[in-house]
């Protein structure tokens, strides 16, 4: 019986140890992914605040919904999200985007390329009438997420 306790004590051991050293490189590999992740990115976020006319942003959400997005997609402007402010009569006048690109200079290129088209160019026209008027005022803020940010 002792035997059989001593041969059972090492399989336990082997066993412990086996679960320990593939817990740690499991561990090991996420940390060193994490690390490269950070190093090799240029990711940025840019944020755009549109201060419309008093009562025209669900028009301009109109906008978005039906034409823009799809001219932003066709330049490979990458949408993280639309939004309009709540609760708060500062901003009751506001509507929000987010784009998420590779780079700075991804950005530049794809901005450049919507600029130039002849679609944008024209609801651009449309938007420039006095009658058909939607924004007072745009901020845009490029950003880089943080390195504990859960988006990156």
């Amino acid at each position: 019986m002792r035997i059989t306790s001593w041969k059972m004590q090492r399989w336990t051991a082997c066993a412990i140890a086996l679960v320990s050293f593939g817990v740690g490189s499991m561990i090991t590999a996420r940390l060193a992914h994490i690390n490269q992740v950070m190093a090799d990115s240029n990711r940025v976020f840019e944020m755009h605040i549109y201060h419309t006319v008093p009562g025209k942003v669900p028009a301009l959400e109109s906008q978005f919904r039906n034409r823009q997005s799809k001219l932003l997609a066709k330049h490979d402007l990458k949408i993280v999200g639309y939004w309009v402010p709540e609760g708060t009569p500062d901003w009751d006048n506001t509507f929000i985007f987010i784009l998420a690109h590779s780079s700075r200079e991804e950005a530049k290129k794809n901005w450049d390329a919507m600029r130039a088209d002849p679609d944008f160019q024209e609801l651009i026209r449309e938007n420039s009438e006095p009658a058909s008027k939607l924004v007072e005022k745009v901020d845009v803020t490029y950003m880089r997420p943080t390195d504990f940010s859960p988006m990156k």
